[in-house]
């Protein structure tokens, strides 16, 4: 055994230093002797990998210098990409208090909704006011908020919570859409979201509705001053004398904050009643009963028999049966849809009004509310004039009863005597220079012999009755027309149409020069006329005459009686009823400056009609106070047939347009001055959005130039901004129209089929300016002096004309010889650009050449390294062969000169004798080879065994 060890010993020993020499090979000790074989096989690869790579280096410089520079993009790609995700990934800063700590609102700036809730439900109300630190409305808010804080706190609970931060729970439970959100609660009631302005004012009439949703309502007073509200309201009765908490009042009270649930306006209005003779006025008896007050609609009585008695019921039945007397808008933003919505509804009647939701009253919504009652009292109800009487502060006796009774208990209405359908016709002139009207006042009457109507059946004004008198009329318009006379002369006529009806007409002549007016009981107007008189040599003209007002013409003609019966019930007499808004102007006054109200106005108080169908509105002169007579005289001038109010006009401020300028830039303001001014003018109507018109400036500023500045306008008005009579409105863009100077009666439209040039133009101007162009009735008495001064004019005219035309043509032939250096100068560089254009043609086909051979190469690169790796690995197979066959053929040798020796020592043994005997006492085998275990190998074996291992590390 210590031999073989000794053995395996030399094996190891000679592997090692074939190790050494990279041969990688084992010693012949056995098996233990090739486990190092595997990591001494790897090793090589990797030191022939990388002699292979160094030699490739050698041969192909700039394949190491591109691997290295790739290498270097992708460490800074890399880079780079690390530092932004750690610019993406840093964490949010914590947040900070929204609200100061000397603030009354609890600012719970983490987010602790849990919290706020628990907090909640130790309060009776409770405000939640959740907003975003980066929100600018909920920035401006948080003053509003403390400033309705500070008046609140002893009794409501204020609790801000930032619904923002990201590790708040406020942000993981609760998703809003916008910010801030105000939600209120009563007790367990809740949550009530406040979407009103976010003003103090209104936030603090919030929650003090929500604090008392029901309105105590002790006193006959007080039940007026509640019925007689522009709100609906419903009212409920109770008996407290039994319980303190009567059958149905926790339900009525449910319904009161139902309400302000839905409606954040609060526009229907809950009241109580507790005494026994106040309800039997409103006609309840039976504790628990409610009513829902309409002012010209049949009240009502809630169904308990057909409708469940619950808070939501109540809520919804009188939310689908109220009747809204007036409406309050609240636009959101300057761009909101509400008025658009509205207005199509019909015409619309807007009044703003500065409103503090906390004051105790409003004496200008109790004036507007008695204007609206009067307006939609068609038949005269005794509970609405008994309101009305209230309103106005009139000592009046105490009524039986609020609510209606049926038919057959109602008593009968007294005998209201009604003015007749009346209609104001002004018949035309009878030449161009007369200054009277023929003014006549038209009345229809609907029985034959003029029998006074009976009380039951009251006449009413019909459209096609009136229609059917004005065509009757208009046939025998003849008949009425006078000399200047003051006096009044009236007819009867029948009616084309009725054989039972009849017309009465009174006429009179009015004098221009002495009244700019005329008024009549339903509204007299003249129209808007200016004179021109050809027979003046100057252009003269006559200012508009005013238009008239039922406010004006009060005591113009004495004989006529003017009083309120007119306008009471007047939305049934109309077809153009209207419907009212109230808006608050301390929020809203910029829809107001657009409507036509003055910026600078001391009080913000405007009204305006707006008429969608018919394209106008009209205002309130700002100079009249909005009291209930001059509200009640707009009404009235809007609602006759042949309206007398003037459509406002809306255009851009003329102080922002310099006068000194070649084109005079036309406003709505400014077009009766310069249209109307002594000299010829050139109008040009276009708009911003109109692509052809500014194709047109560079002629007209050539034709200004042209013209003579003292006889002559050019102008130009931008319709889309500038809003003109209908007279003066076109119907396409661009246009043209010519003013004559003294005829300005006779505008003259530029042909559209004719191209807007310099020369037409001219023509154009020529051919309309002098007034042999005009009638012969038009035209100047000519003179001898008269044509020769006319010559001498026109003379003149010619001279500027060819003056101004031999300048535009030294200026042409300028422009030609500019425009053939600029034609050289192009031609210059349209050579230049397309020599580059040729140069860049080669650069690209240069460049497509080298990149198909940088692929070409690079492919051949990509092929060459597979052969190379290739090659190396059949290599290293050799030469792991060429090891086992050494290895193998030393294991043969050895055992050959083992055999040979042993020969030698039988052969040897034989010739000397017989053989020996064991000490054993067993015979070795004769067929068994025996290897001496003392006796060194010979020296020639050791020999021969070195110079085969040198052989052998000389071929690997």
């Amino acid at each position: 055994m210590s031999e073989c060890g000794g053995r395996g010993g030399g094996g190891s020993s000679s592997s090692d230093d074939a190790e050494d020499e990279g041969g990688g090979g084992g010693g012949p000790a056995g098996s233990g002797s090739f486990s190092p074989a595997p990591a001494a096989s790897s090793e090589g690869r990797l030191r022939r990998g990388l002699r292979g790579a160094s030699l490739m280096a050698r041969r192909r410089p700039e394949l190491l210098c591109g691997a290295v520079a790739l290498g270097c993009a992708l460490l800074l790609a890399l880079k780079f990409t690390c530092s932004r995700a750690k610019d993406v990934i840093i964490p949010a800063k914590p947040p900070v208090s929204f609200f100061s700590s000397r603030s009354p609102v609890l600012d719970l700036f983490q987010g602790q909704l849990d919290y706020a809730e628990h907090v909640r439900r130790d309060s009776e109300v409770a405000l939640l006011f959740f907003y975003a630190p980066w929100c600018g409305q909920s920035i401006a808010a948080r003053a509003e908020i403390e400033q309705a804080a500070s008046q609140l706190s002893d009794q409501v609970l204020f609790v801000a919570i930032n619904c923002w931060w990201n590790q708040g729970k406020c942000r993981k439970q609760k998703h809003f859409f916008y910010f801030p959100v105000i939600y209120l609660y009563h007790r367990s009631f809740g949550p009530i979201e406040y979407k009103g302005p976010m003003s103090a004012v209104y936030i603090e009439k919030f929650v003090r509705r929500v604090m008392k949703p029901l309105l105590y309502i002790p006193s006959q007073s007080e039940l007026l001053d509640f019925l007689s509200n522009y709100e609906p309201g419903v009212l409920g009765y109770f008996e407290f004398s039994g319980s303190p908490q009567p059958p149905g009042y926790v339900t009525f009270f449910t319904s009161a904050l139902h309400s302000l649930k839905k409606d954040y306006l609060g526009t229907v209005r809950f009241g109580v009643i507790t005494n026994k003779h106040l309800a039997k006025l409103v006609s309840l008896v039976h504790s628990g009963s409610v009513y829902l007050h309409r002012h010209f609609n049949t009240s009502l009585v809630f169904p308990r028999e057909v409708i469940s008695y619950t808070a939501e019921n109540i809520y919804k039945w009188a939310l689908e049966n109220r009747e809204t007397l007036l409406r309050w808008l609240w636009p959101h933003g300057g761009k909101s849809l509400l008025l658009n919505n509205e207005l199509k509804r019909g015409p619309a009647l807007f009044l703003f009004i500065p409103f503090n939701p906390l004051a105790e009253s409003h004496p200008l919504i109790d004036e507007i509310t008695e204007v609206a009652l009067e307006y939609n009292n068609c038949h005269g109800d005794q509970v609405v004039e008994r309101l009305l009487q209230h309103l106005r502060r009139v000592d009046a006796p105490v009524f039986k009863s609020l609510a209606p009774e049926p038919p057959a208990q109602l008593p009968d209405p007294p005998q209201i005597t009604a003015s007749p359908c009346c209609n104001t016709v002004v018949l035309p002139q009878w030449h161009s220079i007369s200054r009277t009207h023929n003014v006549c006042e038209l009345c229809v009457n609907q029985t034959a012999g003029g029998i006074r109507p009976s009380s039951v059946s009251m006449p009413q004004c019909s459209f096609f009755e009136m229609a059917a008198a004005l065509d009757s009329f208009y046939l025998k318009e003849q008949t009425f027309y006078h000399v200047a006379s003051d006096s009044i002369e009236c007819s009867n006529f029948l009616s084309s149409y009725s054989p039972f009806s009849y017309y009465t007409a009174c006429c009179r002549t009015i004098n221009r020069g002495e009244t700019g007016f005329l008024g009549s009981e339903q509204g007299i107007f003249e129209s808007p006329t200016t004179a021109f008189s050809s027979l003046e040599k100057k252009c003269e003209v006559d200012t508009p005459s005013s238009v008239p007002h039922i406010e004006e013409n009060r005591y113009l003609f004495p004989d006529l009686d003017m009083n309120s019966t007119n306008f009471t019930g007047l939305s049934c007499r109309t077809n153009k009823t209207l419907n009212i808004y109230l808006l608050d102007s301390n929020l809203f006054w910029l829809y107001a400056e657009r409507l036509g109200a003055p910026s600078t106005a001391q009080v913000k108080e405007f009204a305006a009609i707006v008429d969608v169908k018919e394209e106008s509105h009209y205002i309130l002169d700002p100079k009249q106070a909005l009291v209930k007579f001059t509200l009640e005289s707009f009404i009235q001038n809007f609602s006759v047939l042949y309206s007398p109010l003037k459509r406002h006009l809306i255009g851009s401020d003329s102080a922002q347009f310099p006068s000194q300028h070649l084109i005079t830039e036309v406003t709505t303001d400014t077009f009766w001055e310069v249209v109307l001014q002594k000299q010829d003018v050139l109008l040009l109507y276009y708009a911003q959005w109109c692509g052809f018109c500014p194709s047109l400036n560079h002629i007209f500023i050539q034709l200004a130039r042209l013209l003579p500045m003292d006889t002559f306008t050019v102008a130009r008005i931008d319709v889309s901004q500038n809003d003109l009579p209908w007279e003066f409105m076109v119907d396409r863009l661009p246009t043209v129209l010519f003013f004559p100077c003294n005829r300005k009666d006779l505008s003259v439209k530029y042909p559209e089929d004719l191209p807007i040039t310099l020369p037409n133009l001219l023509r154009f101007i020529l051919h309309h300016s002098y007034p042999a162009s005009a009638p012969t009735h038009l035209a100047n008495p000519s003179t001898k002096e008269c044509l020769q001064s006319e010559a001498v004019l026109q003379q003149g005219h010619i001279s500027h004309l060819e003056r101004e035309i031999q300048k535009l043509r030294a200026e042409i032939s300028t422009l030609q010889r500019v425009q053939v250096q600029v034609e050289a100068r192009l031609a210059g560089a349209r050579r230049d650009e397309h020599r580059l254009l040729r140069q860049q043609h080669t650069l690209e086909r240069q460049h497509s050449l080298l990149r198909l051979h940088s692929e070409q190469l690079q492919a051949l690169y990509e092929q060459k390294t597979r052969e190379l790796e290739e090659v190396a690995r059949k290599l290293q197979e050799l030469a792991d062969a060429s090891e086992n066959l050494l290895t193998e053929n030393t294991w043969l040798k050895l055992l050959v000169a083992t055999m040979e020796r042993k020969l030698e020592d039988r052969d040897g043994v034989e010739a000397r004798g017989p053989p020996k005997v064991v000490r054993s006492g067993s015979p070795e085998p004769s067929g068994a080879p025996r290897l001496p275990t003392s006796t060194p190998p010979p020296s020639n074996i050791s020999s021969t065994l070195a110079s085969e291992r040198s052989n052998e590390n000389r071929t690997d």
